[in-house]
């Protein structure tokens, strides 16, 4: 694993929380984004090397919406940037690690994803990424 690329927080208006997050990180977000395979319209800020992304679900069967249901807003997961993704699910299953989705899919900022399941991770969602 290279470095944290990201800290996904789940929210229930991106717009309402956009504005807080400019407020408490004084610059406004770079860039919004919808990933329909997600179900989830996203939000990112640039903070040094990693990135803060604001995802609020569009579909209120989306995982996003089923989260904030079960545990209202907050952090959702944590993304690893990587260099070969498909390595380190090898890696990782190995390890006795389960991914949720074996083979990569396209996520939000340009990226091929994998996530963790947190019963493998001290119920915490992990995701690996990876620039496309």
């Amino acid at each position: 694993m290279k470095q944290i690329d990201h800290i996904g927080i789940a929210v229930k208006n991106l717009a309402d929380s956009n504005a807080v997050f400019e407020k408490l990180l004084g610059k406004p977000h770079y860039k919004i984004e919808t990933v329909a395979s997600e179900k989830v319209s996203t939000s990112f800020f640039q903070i040094g090397d990693s990135k803060i992304e604001l995802l609020e679900a569009s579909d209120p069967e989306s995982p996003i919406a089923k989260f904030i249901e079960k545990r209202g807003e907050g952090i959702h997961h944590i993304a690893f940037e990587v260099s070969d993704i498909h390595a380190e699910v090898e890696r990782l299953e190995a390890e006795g690690f389960t991914p949720l989705n074996r083979e990569p899919k396209r996520g939000a900022d340009n990226k091929w994803v994998v996530f963790l399941h947190p019963k493998t991770t001290n119920g915490v969602l992990v995701e690996l990424c990876q620039c496309i």
